[in-house]
């Protein structure tokens, strides 16, 4: 991946990881356009910077990504660089009956948003020259955290769809998965102080390093998120698991 020259696309840019990435790769001399839901976040994210645009959208609406797709090409029809990370994270319970509609939303919003830009604008980055697809998943696409398992599922799926995407797209889009670990952000309530979670700059810092080796790798792993990534390679993942949860159930506890 080009570090700069291009024109991006990030989806959830109104805060926490997109909201950085956004800074980031415009202060490397990239045009970048953030979308989401909150125009007031997306204005905060672009002003005093007039290579951002911030354009509307719902990525939970099929309708409003394919109107808001042909917006963007029409506008900007240099952009070659589309990052997915929008993404919704609710707690949920297992043990009994419930409603089921943070679930459907969260694979509304996770999985199929994210398939669906995709799919909206591939033949565009495949017209392109230097394109680039990057899909956000997350370090509980390997090891789960059983509080919120329908966020770990739909980042297990995004995961397996970006693979598929880079087997297909070989050699004409490249194809990267940016795996965060526990961030603090916004996320969840209280995310943006646990303790034990990594600070948003450290995690910026050592991502945007990572872009500018080349080439590019395919996943964007911090060293932090080792320890899920790599889990079952390394024959420890029931251990893993366990771990995550506890470590997990205790910081919130401790938030309390």
């Amino acid at each position: 991946m080009n570090i700069s020259g291009n024109t991006i696309l990030i989806t959830g840019g109104g805060s926490g990881i997109g909201e950085a990435l956004a800074h980031r790769f415009h202060d490397l001399g990239n045009t970048v356009i953030i979308a989401g839901r909150r125009v007031e976040a997306l204005e905060q994210v672009a002003s005093s910077r007039p290579g951002i645009h911030a354009l509307p959208l719902d990525i939970s609406d099929a309708a409003d990504i394919v109107a808001f797709t042909q917006r963007v090409v029409a506008e900007h029809p240099a952009l070659n660089v589309v990052i997915n990370n929008a993404g919704i994270m609710r707690f949920e319970t297992l043990d009994q009956t419930r409603d089921l509609s943070d679930a459907e939303a969260t694979i509304t919003t996770n999985l199929l948003g994210p398939i669906r830009i995709a799919d909206a604008l591939i033949e565009h980055l495949l017209a392109r020259p230097d394109a680039v697809l990057i899909n956000v998943s997350s370090g509980l696409a390997f090891v789960p955290l059983a509080a919120t398992p329908t966020y770990s599922a739909s980042k297990a799926a995004i995961h397996s769809y970006t693979v598929s995407l880079r087997e297909v797209l070989k050699g004409r889009v490249e194809v990267i998965e940016l795996v965060p670990p526990a961030v603090q952000t916004d996320l969840t309530p209280g995310q943006a102080n646990r303790e034990g979670y990594l600070p948003l700059a450290d995690f910026i810092d050592e991502v945007m390093a990572l872009f500018q080796h080349q080439p590019t790798p395919p996943e964007i792993l911090v060293q932090r998120v080792a320890f899920q990534r790599n889990a079952e390679a390394e024959h420890r993942f029931d251990e893993a698991v366990t771990t995550l949860n506890d470590a997990v159930r205790k910081a919130r506890e401790k938030q309390r």
